[in-house]
């Protein structure tokens, strides 16, 4: 389904497919029925694997990347391309910034985040973010997965803080519980969590 060719080592995050974007989209290859006509923002994208997954599954999708990442927003432009999918629209957003391209955005169903719970500094920017799309559909999910690699930071602690509440989803569940999936040689061996994390007042 999905063709790439930038499966290599780079010190650029954005151009490498990390373990956490392939189980993200196991997650949206499992939910495929449920994905045409669904707007979906994938933020952090960089190759977007999980974004180009959606599209093709016929949600109408937007692959975005930081605006001071001119390279990122290049590979999102060219796995469009390789894929055949011209609709998909491919904009720069920083995390943390309120730009215009932030403000115009159309209310979203599903933001999809793979990995970008990265480096702890930007977790703050990325949930402020998250947080402002929120305002425009109290009802969008944030699906996302990050790869554990320390016990000294708590993001359910943030998560609470901007008033947001996250299941988190057993990799069972989707069959994403092994070291390879869909023939790829990834996620290996790396822990792996997803969560589906939402506005806490949406129930209200």
């Amino acid at each position: 389904m999905y063709k790439n060719s930038f499966q290599v080592l780079h010190l650029q995050y954005g151009m490498y497919v990390w373990p956490c974007a392939v189980v993200l989209a196991q997650y949206l290859w499992f939910h495929r029925r449920s994905l045409p006509g669904k707007a979906i923002l994938e933020i952090g994208a960089g190759v977007s694997l999980p974004g180009i997954v959606a599209a093709k599954c016929g949600a109408e999708v937007i692959l975005s990347d930081s605006s001071e990442l001119p390279h990122c927003l290049e590979i999102c432009q060219q796995s469009c391309q390789m894929n055949n999918l011209p609709q998909v629209r491919v904009v720069g957003l920083t995390w943390g910034h309120l730009s215009l391209d932030l403000l115009a955005l159309p209310p979203q169903d599903i933001i999809l985040a793979a990995d970008v719970f990265f480096e702890p500094e930007d977790f703050e920017d990325i949930l402020t973010t998250v947080y402002f799309l929120m305002q425009k559909n109290p009802k969008v999910q944030l699906w996302s997965t990050y790869q554990v690699r320390s016990a000294d930071w708590s993001l359910e602690a943030l998560i609470y803080k901007w008033d947001m509440k996250c299941v988190h989803i057993p990799l069972v569940s989707f069959d994403a519980d092994k070291e390879d999936i869909a023939e790829s040689a990834l996620p290996g061996r790396h822990t792996v969590e997803m969560l589906v994390i939402s506005f806490a007042k949406d129930s209200l």
